[in-house]
Order: structure tokens, then C-alpha cells, then sequence
């Protein structure tokens, strides 16, 4: 199947990038590296429903599709993997911050929450057929007035505000960067790079789960995405997402 061009659209306001992409792609036969990027989302979703708060003319907020057919259903959390260090990768080139990956999906800044990730992925037969990527980075923001526990905005790290168009450019370009990487089967390449970007990466650390709290340490992180800790009597315990929660400054 062949398509046109990618399209690079611009909302005044949406209620999620999402959802405006995949009613799209029901509709159209849109290109890879299409975009719907808007300045002011005011439904944001991150998983399982959770909501994203984000000023007007702020932050960024938007949708990219990927067509990563190449790739078996089975290793889709790779999608996932690159985005996030793409966005960390970002994050260093324009700020100069060192940010990591917390499991599963989201991107932090010491203990604090400075992007989320919401990826849905389309089955067709044996295959991938898309992904819809959403991110929400917080950028210019000063305040968060939500009740979202721990957020936290570039400016609030280095009192300067940043230009929305570059920051989205640069960060469209790393993604690429990164799925090149995932086409050519580079997936050492990642996992290694992954694995060390991850957020509580090294020592003993707070976990819940539904026994209750227990301090672990990060083993790893399989193709499926599941984590795997060991906690300190050497237990190897796995979790899919959602079915752990990371203690934060307990």
C-alpha cells in the first residue's frame, strides 16, 4: 500500500491527539511521520485513563504515527523504548538535563515527572500495522494546579522558556533516529541504551504491589516489557503494567 506525503496538522485545540489520529486513520490512508500537534489539549489521556494537565501555548502536545510493519506484535514495547529515549535525548540537547525512563512509559527528572507516553498499537493479522504516539512534555509551564502528584517543567528546572516549535522539531528528529535504529534489527543496540536510561536503575528502592510495599532492585526489563525486581531476600519477582507502583519519597 502506498501513501502520500505525512501530513502535519495543527488543532487551535483538541481534547486528545490521540484520539483525533486514529478518527483520522479511519477516514484516511495516512503516511508514516504523520503528526496532529495542538497547543492546548484539554483531555489529555496517559494510561488506563489517566489525565494530563497542560497550560495553553505551554507545553508540548501531540500525536505521531508510525507504520512499524516490520515488526512482530509480540515486540511492540520496542516502540515504547525508543520514544523514550528519544525524548530524554531531547531533553539533554535543549536543556541540559539528565532524565530517565520510569517503567513503563513515563520520562523523569530526579523524582519528578516531566513527560508522559501514550502508545496505541494497531494488530493486523501477524503483524503491526501502526502505532499512534503520544507524548505530553512539560516545557514552558510554572505552575500545575491538577492534582497529578509530581509534575515538573523545564522552566521550573532552569527559569528559561523554550521555543516550542524548535524543541518539536528536534524531538521529531530523534524519534526518527531512534526507529531507524529498531528497522535495522539494532535491538542490543537498545535494550542496552534503554536499560541504562531507566529511572532507580541502580540500588534498593520502594515498590508496591498488592501484598504491599517491599524495597527491590531494577533486574530487568524483557521484550514484552515486563519488569523484573529482585527483591533483598533475592526473590525474582515480574510485573506487567499497571500491577507495580514506585514508592515515591517514602
Amino acid at each position: 500500500m502506498t501513501y502520500s506525503a505525512p501530513e502535519f496538522l495543527v488543532y487551535p485545540e483538541l481534547q486528545s491527539t490521540n484520539t483525533e489520529l486514529k478518527n483520522l486513520l479511519a477516514k484516511n490512508k495516512l503516511a508514516e511521520y504523520s503528526v496532529i500537534v495542538t497547543p492546548h489539549q484539554t483531555a489529555g489521556r496517559g494510561q488506563v485513563g489517566n489525565v494530563w494537565e497542560s497550560e495553553l501555548n505551554k507545553n508540548l502536545t501531540f500525536s505521531l504515527l508510525l507504520r512499524p510493519t516490520f515488526l512482530a506484535p509480540h515486540l511492540q514495547f520496542y516502540i515504547s523504548k525508543l520514544v523514550s529515549m528519544a525524548i530524554i535525548e531531547t531533553i539533554k540537547q535543549i536543556a541540559n538535563i539528565e532524565a530517565k525512563i520510569k517503567w513503563p512509559n513515563d520520562i523523569y527528572i530526579n523524582d519528578k515527572k516531566a513527560a508522559g507516553i501514550l502508545i496505541e498499537n494497531s494488530i493486523l493479522g501477524t503483524k503491526l500495522d501502526y502505532s499512534v504516539v503520544g507524548i505530553g512534555l512539560n516545557v514552558n509551564q510554572e505552575i500545575f494546579i491538577s492534582d497529578a502528584p509530581n509534575p515538573i517543567s523545564l522552566w521550573q528546572l532552569t527559569n528559561e522558556h523554550y521555543n516550542l516549535e524548535k524543541l518539536l522539531e528536534r524531538l521529531l528528529e530523534n524519534i526518527e533516529h531512534a526507529y531507524h535504529q529498531l528497522e535495522v534489527n539494532r535491538l542490543s543496540l537498545i535494550n542496552n541504551e534503554y536499560h541504562n536510561s531507566l529511572y532507580r536503575i541502580s540500588g534498593y528502592h520502594w515498590f508496591e504491589d498488592n501484598k504491599g510495599k517491599f524495597e527491590a532492585c531494577i533486574d530487568h526489563i524483557n521484550e514484552m516489557g515486563l519488569l523484573t525486581l529482585v527483591d533483598k531476600e533475592g526473590q525474582k519477582r515480574e510485573y506487567a503494567f499497571k500491577e507495580l507502583k514506585f514508592v515515591i519519597n517514602d
